[in-house]
């Protein structure tokens, strides 16, 4: 398992997307409906990834574990379980939801999954901002008065990013992405969300979107107040850890090298800007989210000044 994953794009028509990813990432999108994400590395039941290249062409991200579970995860990894993380890109031409994923610990009894996510700021616009978290001192008994008033908006924190921003956002926080923001979102593989509030929007269809009130009352952690972004920087460092994944932002200059030893662990290579050049003719470019298995030893090289998100520690 000595070659790098590349995936074809799943892309999903959402009512807050558009067309963005034709400029911001190069993409030829299907059809003339606004496509709000681009599932890049996914392992799930409705949706998998599907190989573009190499000897594996045409296999799913499922096959490839199922066949060679020690190659691509490690020694420990059951062929059965799946990738643990999904990664997407957000065209957020329009605010997105209020919404809230359940905690792990009450996620069963909702019939939900857990997910925790990083959203790392890739482009935006003048003015746009995210809503992380509660205002400080914001409690159930005023957030459930502000939903009947649709005030909902004055209880959440809402702070402006820039280019190269990031945040953790934990199972449990409410949130939503302001309108304007290209993001690269890594996070579990879970595909359970609960709306909360709309903003007054309707659907694609022309009717109010569902909304999952009393399973986000439930999840909403009550003294989550404010959490601070990660800000971008000219330097190398952690971006996100949790018990889930780690995320090293990795700055390179031209000519600058990365690599991996075999056998250490399956890691995920996210090239926000730049190229990387790898083994023999491999590239992968702006854009680009690749698996590097497990059994692989792997050595790059940046053909321009490149940022990269090195995603890890998700295959214990």
């Amino acid at each position: 398992m000595n070659e790098v994953l590349h995936f074809e794009p799943l892309y999903q028509k959402r009512v807050w997307g558009g067309r963005g990813f034709e400029s911001s990432l190069g993409r030829t999108l299907p059809g003339k409906d606004p496509i709000g994400e681009s599932w890049e590395i996914v392992d799930r039941p409705e949706a998998q990834s599907v190989i573009r290249s190499g000897k594996f062409a045409g296999k799913t991200l499922r096959q490839v574990i199922s066949s060679n579970p020690a190659g691509v995860m490690g020694a420990a990894w059951p062929k059965n379980k799946p990738f643990p993380i999904l990664v997407k890109w957000l065209d957020c031409q329009e605010r997105l939801s209020l919404q809230v994923h359940p905690p792990a610990a009450i996620a069963p009894t909702l019939k939900g999954e857990p997910k925790t996510e990083t959203w790392f700021i890739a482009d935006t616009q003048p003015g746009a901002s995210l809503i992380v978290g509660l205002k400080k001192g914001v409690t159930r008994e005023q957030f459930e008065k502000a939903i009947a008033d649709n005030t909902l908006e004055q209880c959440v924190h809402r702070f402006p990013v820039a280019e190269g921003d990031s945040i953790l956002v934990h199972s449990g926080q409410v949130h939503a992405i302001d309108g304007g923001n290209l993001i690269l979102e890594i996070q579990q593989n879970s595909d359970t969300t609960y709306r909360v509030y709309d903003w007054g929007r309707v659907g694609l269809d022309g009717k109010p979107r569902q909304l999952h009130v009393e399973e986000s009352l439930a999840s909403i952690k009550w003294d989550d107040f404010e959490p601070a972004p990660v800000r971008g920087a000219p330097t190398s460092g952690v971006i996100a850890e949790c018990a889930e994944f780690r995320i090293r932002r990795v700055v390179m200059d031209r000519d600058e090298g990365l690599s991996f030893a075999a056998g250490e662990q399956p890691r995920i290579l996210s090239v926000v800007t730049g190229e990387l050049s790898g083994p023999g003719k491999d590239h992968i470019r702006r854009g680009e989210n690749a698996v590097l298995p497990c059994a692989g030893a792997f050595a790059f090289k940046a053909t321009a000044p490149s940022l990269v998100l090195v995603t890890e520690n998700f295959a214990a």
